[in-house]
C-alpha cells in the first residue's frame, strides 16, 4: 500500500515518513489547496527523501484560486517543472482548466513536455469537472503518459466515505489505464475502509499516517 503524505513544506517529512509514508506529495500553502514550494526547500526534501527511498511528487501551482492560467503563468509552471527535473525529482503534480472546467489541452501538452520522464499527476482540478466530463479527461489524461489522477470523487465539503461508489465507478473507467488515487479526507483512521471498498493500492492524505505535528 502506497500512503502518499501531503506534506505542506518539509516540517513534518521526517516524521510523516518514520510513521509510514512511501510518498510525499511535497506543496506550499495547503490553506489555498496547495502551491510550488521555494527551490531550497524542494532540495532539501529531495536529499531527505532520496536517502530514505522514498519518492517525492512536487505541485506545480504558481497561485492559489482556480486552475485557468494565463501564458505567463504557464511559463512560470514550465520552469518550475525543468526545476524539479534538474533535482530529480519523481513526479509533478498539475492540473489546467479552461473557463468551461474542461482539460486545458494545449496548456497541459506544454507541461506534459517539459515533464518528459517523471510521473504525471493530474490534481483535484479534477473534481471541478461536470461528471461526464471526467469520465472524457480520463481517456485524454491516460492517452498522453499521465501517471494518475488524484480526486476525492465529488465535493470536498462531503465526506469521501459517500464518494466511494463513484470512485468505484471511475476506477472501473479507468481500468488500469492510470491510477486513480483518492484522496481528501483519508486519514489512518478510515484507511482500511476506503482501500478495502475501492480496492486500490495508492492513498492521498494530510492525515493518512497518525504521528503528532
Amino acid at each position: 500500500m502506497i500512503k502518499e503524505f501531503c506534506a505542506e513544506n518539509f516540517t513534518n517529512i521526517p516524521n510523516a515518513i518514520a510513521s509510514g509514508a512511501t510518498r510525499i506529495e511535497l506543496c506550499d500553502n495547503l490553506a489555498v489547496g496547495g502551491t510550488t514550494v521555494s527551490k531550497g526547500v524542494l532540495a532539501e526534501t529531495m536529499a531527505y527523501c532520496s536517502e530514505k527511498g522514498v519518492p517525492v511528487m512536487a505541485i506545480i501551482r504558481p497561485r492559489g484560486g482556480n486552475f485557468v492560467y494565463t501564458d505567463i503563468e504557464l511559463k512560470i509552471m514550465e520552469a518550475d517543472i525543468l526545476e524539479a527535473r534538474q533535482l530529480g525529482v519523481d513526479g509533478v503534480v498539475f492540473g489546467c482548466l479552461n473557463e468551461q472546467h474542461k482539460i486545458d489541452e494545449e496548456a497541459m501538452l506544454i507541461l506534459l513536455e517539459a515533464s518528459e520522464g517523471m510521473q504525471v499527476t493530474f490534481h483535484m482540478a479534477f473534481d471541478l469537472m461536470k461528471r461526464d466530463d471526467q469520465f472524457e479527461a480520463i481517456d485524454w489524461l491516460s492517452q498522453h503518459g499521465v501517471t494518475r489522477i488524484l480526486t476525492h470523487g465529488g465535493a470536498s465539503v462531503v465526506p469521501i466515505e459517500q464518494h466511494l461508489e463513484y470512485l468505484n465507478d471511475l476506477i472501473s473507467y479507468a481500468n488500469n489505464r492510470i491510477t486513480i488515487l483518492p484522496g481528501g479526507g483519508i486519514t489512518y483512521k478510515n484507511i482500511d475502509t476506503v482501500t478495502s471498498f475501492l480496492n486500490v493500492k495508492e492513498v492521498h492524505g494530510t492525515q493518512i499516517v497518525d504521528f503528532h505535528f
